[in-house]
């Protein structure tokens, strides 16, 4: 089976299908079989710093929607790197479909080895959505790809901010999405390996509930100094989408002052 988009074929297997990003006329390529995309992916990609040149570098790829999305705001050389063989085929497949492959480079490997290959300090920024939650024996009831994309069985929070620690180049931006409930390990981690968290920003799926997200952004050897941003509203009174969370899906503004 292939799918055709802007006379570009892709092979796709039997259970994918091809959704739209709903912005810049982007497609992703996705399967119930593998863990999909949510909207703290898309949240990431609007909120993360990324230079208009340069180098970015996104671990946990997953299907290769943040590296994917974030065409829409640099001209930046942007990679992915994601561990699980099927899920890195997907992102180069989709990147195929977009017709990104100048601007877009998937690896497969693990983000704990990369600055072997790719050098300490190379890249200008990176964002990071990694699995949540610590390793426990209810993940072994879950099938592989989800597994590891919801809990810490490739790698653990720490290792994911030693790698970008490694990664970044000294006054660059790593930006993350995750749980509040685990802020306080993040910030903790992040100050011992060097990497200051410059701004915070809760996300509430509504204006009287607690968050359920967190946008965090560190700089390498920065400052002691952060800033706490408005929180961000997802659905109002009339379970509609907020004005800003509509610009944020729909590329209209990118989601970060």
């Amino acid at each position: 089976m292939t799918n055709s988009f802007n006379d570009i074929s892709v092979p796709l297997l039997p259970t994918e299908r091809v959704d739209d990003l709903l912005t810049h006329d982007l497609r992703i390529i996705q399967s119930d079989e593998v863990f999909s995309f949510s909207m703290d992916a898309v949240l990431l990609a609007r909120f993360a710093s990324v230079p208009p040149r340069g180098r970015v570098l996104d671990l946990c790829t997953g299907n290769g929607v943040i590296p994917i999305l974030m065409t829409t705001r640099t001209k930046a050389s942007i990679e992915g790197i994601e561990i699980q063989p099927r899920l890195a085929d997907m992102a180069r497949r989709s990147v195929a479909l977009n017709g990104l492959q100048d601007q877009v480079v998937i690896h497969e490997g693990d983000l704990r080895e990369l600055y072997k290959v790719a050098g300490h300090g190379v890249y200008d920024a990176i964002t990071v959505n990694p699995p949540y939650m610590p390793l426990n024996g209810s993940d072994l009831k879950l099938n592989t790809h989800q597994a590891m994309a919801r809990h810490e069985i490739g790698c653990t929070l720490e290792e994911v901010i030693q790698a970008c620690v490694r990664l970044v180049r000294t006054g660059g931006k790593v930006s993350m999405v995750h749980k509040p409930q685990r802020l306080v390990d993040i910030i903790s981690l992040m100050r011992k390996y060097r990497l200051e968290p410059k701004i915070i920003r809760f996300v509430h799926p509504r204006a009287h509930l607690e968050a359920n997200m967190v946008l965090i952004e560190a700089m390498r050897d920065g400052k002691p100094e952060v800033r706490l941003q408005p929180p961000l509203i997802v659905y109002n009174e009339d379970n509609q989408y907020c004005p800003e969370i509509m610009d944020i899906y729909y590329g209209a503004k990118e989601g970060k002052s």
